[in-house]
């Protein structure tokens, strides 16, 4: 299972504003079945099959062009671990139980 994080950034929008986009784009993460996701104030972070995330973010990065952007920047960051099961919460639990008291 595959961790990731996405920025999707519209760009020649002509107004500063992003949420519309933002929303849209979870609308895509909402539909789809076999991973699940987190909406940050900075990005979204993914859990799932790589394959999988890759092509859910792939139409995702769509989504600002059909709603009429001239420009799309993304950026995806994959952690793919294989030697073990991996979830969002294990890895916060993991730093915060190294954390000194």
């Amino acid at each position: 299972m595959a961790i990731a994080e996405v920025v999707i950034v519209p760009l020649g929008t002509g107004s500063t504003s992003l949420s519309s986009y933002v929303a849209a784009c979870e609308d895509v993460l909402r539909k789809e079945k076999d991973i699940r996701y987190q909406l940050t104030p900075m990005g979204t972070v993914i859990e799932g099959d790589v394959h999988k995330i890759v092509d859910v973010v792939m139409r995702m990065h769509e989504v600002p062009f059909e709603k009429g952007a001239l420009r799309v920047s993304t950026t995806l960051r994959i952690d793919d671990r294989r030697d073990k099961e991996a979830t969002m919460e294990q890895k916060v639990i993991s730093v915060l139980r190294k954390q000194e008291v």
